[in-house]
């Protein structure tokens, strides 16, 4: 027939109490020996007393405060029958040190003066060896009694330090695990605006690019002509960056070859290209803006190409105004448009309903910036978006 299964907190308590057994009768033996060796006559009540000397310990992992109560007044209960004052003191040295493991310090401390009476009164009562016996027999037993409890605190100390120790390795190892899932979600976030920036602005370049083409095709092949080459520039940029973009995502590569950083440098280049699409852009860069940090120029000019991508997709033909301006502590980057040709899709809410807008807020508040845009009087838009600058 199987045994019946225990679970390991059922297990542990059957090997503590057999461990405990065990204590008690080699505390009981060691008492018995020493009657042996000095020739002490063991009557049956000394016999009694010593077994109930003992089982005091088998309360030491439950109620150790009250084993070691019980085992001193069993000390005093022993002495009467029988002297065996070498081996008597071991239960309440066991008790007393699992009584360390469990309390603090300060109730250790107070534990063992409230044991200096016992220890004191049982030499004053039971000692044989006159009074040059007492000065030795009193230090060495209250040694019995601080022993146990200075062995105790030191296991016990010893026992939150490795605890401790253990709790903050699993708390930096999950901070490591968050902090590692948060630069995951912070990579992905920013590769997935870097695509929709190159991407949107590319294809929407080149949609407009391709209506005017075919629209110039019989009347003007040069001008039809140089349409198609502009496609061909801008697909071929964009493919390019693009390819640098998710070459971030190769694994076991050291080196992913990228693009320069762009920034204000590349705005001339930016807007000659939307020019060939038939939109009006005038660029207006403070020269005391390009001398701020490649992070804030890079995000100034990702703003703009989405801003300036937004006008050719919602108003073709308009007139476009991107000012560039140094202020204290910051940079301001404004795009206006007049919203000319503007194809009557009704006004986008403030908040943006696509990614573009929501793109450019995360871009800026990457940098500690903010982004605000909305509809101006006579059917325009403003973009306004305010970077902050470290002053030294």
């Amino acid at each position: 027939m199987r045994a019946a299964y225990r679970s390991p907190v059922e297990r542990r308590a059957a090997r503590d109490l057999a461990v405990d057994l065990l204590v008690v009768v080699a505390l009981a033996g060691a008492m018995f020996t020493e009657a042996w060796v000095r020739d002490s006559r063991v009557t049956p009540a000394a016999a009694v007393a010593i077994v109930a000397a003992t089982l005091p310990t088998l309360m030491r992992r439950t109620h150790p405060g009250w084993a070691l109560v019980l085992c001193m007044a069993g000390l005093y209960v022993v002495f009467v029958f029988i002297d065996v004052h070498n081996t008597v003191p071991f239960s309440s040295m066991v008790c007393g040190y699992s009584l360390a493991l469990v309390v603090d310090r300060r109730r250790a401390i107070l534990a063992g003066l409230a044991l200096v009476p016992f220890v004191v009164g049982a030499v004053l009562i039971f000692n044989q060896g006159g009074s040059k016996e007492l000065w030795f027999q009193t230090p060495k037993n209250l040694g019995f009694v601080a022993a146990p409890l200075l062995l105790g605190l030191a296991v016990r100390n010893r026992r939150d330090y490795l605890a401790e120790v253990l709790e903050r390795a699993e708390t930096a190892e999950r901070t490591r695990e968050e902090e590692a899932r948060l630069r995951v979600g912070e990579e992905r976030l920013r590769i997935a605006r870097d695509v929709h920036d190159v991407v949107a602005h590319a294809m929407v370049a080149i949609n407009v690019q391709a209506g005017v083409g075919a629209h110039l095709l019989d009347r003007d092949p040069e001008r039809a002509r140089g349409t198609l080459l502009d496609i061909k520039r801008v697909s071929g940029e964009a493919l390019a960056d693009l390819r640098a973009t998710l070459g971030a995502l190769r694994a076991g590569d050291t080196a992913v070859p990228v693009l320069p950083t762009q920034g204000w440098a590349e705005l001339e280049e930016l807007g000659a290209g939307l020019r060939t699409a038939g939109i009006e852009v005038e660029l207006d860069v403070d020269p005391a803006a390009t001398d701020v940090p490649a992070a804030v120029a890079a995000t100034g000019f990702r703003i703009v190409q989405e801003a300036l991508t937004n006008v050719v997709r919602h108003a073709p033909g308009a007139h476009v105004h991107v000012r560039v301006s140094r202020e204290p502590g910051h940079v301001v980057v404004e795009v206006t448009d007049d919203g000319r040709g503007a194809i009557p899709v009704g006004a986008p809410a403030p908040d943006g309903t696509g990614h573009g807008l929501r793109g450019m807020r995360e871009r800026a508040l990457a940098v500690g910036g903010t982004v605000d845009a909305g509809p101006i009087g006579g059917g325009g838009w403003r973009l306004r978006a305010t970077l902050p600058v470290a002053t030294s």
